[in-house]
């Protein structure tokens, strides 16, 4: 049994030497997403997620929807144990996978062999289910004498393929998507569809921040709208 519980949860970021700088402040507002609190001497605190509570439980796909710079990702990053609130209580029952930004976590001197098992640990696996897996993410990248040399040689779809593999490489409890990702030509695309669909089909609880109405209608059952750090569960005729 997977669930997620958020308990008026607020996260905040601290902008430094922006006190008197009406432009900045707006800036900042603009591209957070989130609503400039208060200020400090030198200090702005931008609120990213204010006052969020909700409940997750098995069977739930939920759908973020929301403007750029709404807070998608940041809650996404708070869900997975990222980000620390820093207000509110947060309890998360069940393994965890994310398939987030290229490069994340990857060590670009390392070797791609390398760089599997640290993500792979990072991700909670021992060091003999990640040598488990092997095989499996040796045939979906497709990269072949590639994961012997370092990743600052590979081209970004390379380094995709590599942390897409590793991320969906077992069926997590949880799994949290920002975007639906696509990357190499279409026969990749095609496998990593079907991994995913896969993986959203097996998974207890499923969490998808996309601008994407179609996507968000095949996968989900409940939607999220967050707009500057606030959020609020909507019909589904809120997606567009």
């Amino acid at each position: 049994m997977a669930n997620i519980t958020f308990e008026h949860v607020t996260l905040q970021y601290p902008i430094y030497n922006s006190r008197g700088m009406s432009l900045r402040n707006q800036i900042v507002r603009i591209a957070t997403g989130g609503r400039i609190e208060k200020e400090a001497g030198h200090t702005t605190v931008v609120t990213a997620l204010n006052d969020v509570s909700f409940k997750l439980k098995d069977g739930d796909a939920i759908g973020l929807i929301g403007h750029n710079g709404a807070g998608k990702s940041t809650l996404l990053r708070t869900l997975a144990g990222i980000y620390q609130p820093a207000m509110g209580r947060i309890e998360r029952i069940g393994r965890v996978a994310t398939v987030f930004e290229i490069g994340a976590g990857l060590e670009p001197e390392l070797s791609g062999y390398e760089n599997v098992f640290n993500l792979g640990m990072m991700m909670g696996m021992s060091y003999k289910q990640v040598k488990a897996i092997l095989p499996d993410i040796e045939e979906f990248t497709e990269l072949g004498e590639f994961l012997q040399l370092p990743v600052r040689t590979y081209s970004s779809g390379m380094t995709m393929r590599l942390m897409f593999a590793v991320a969906t490489a077992n069926t997590p409890e949880i799994l949290l998507i920002d975007e639906m990702l696509s990357t190499g030509d279409a026969s990749f695309q095609d496998k990593s569809k079907s991994r995913i669909q896969k993986l959203i089909a097996a998974a207890k609880i499923f969490v998808f921040a996309s601008h994407d109405p179609e996507l968000i209608r095949t996968y989900c059952n409940r939607v999220f709208r967050l707009e500057h750090g606030k959020l609020a569960e909507v019909g589904m005729d809120a997606v567009g």
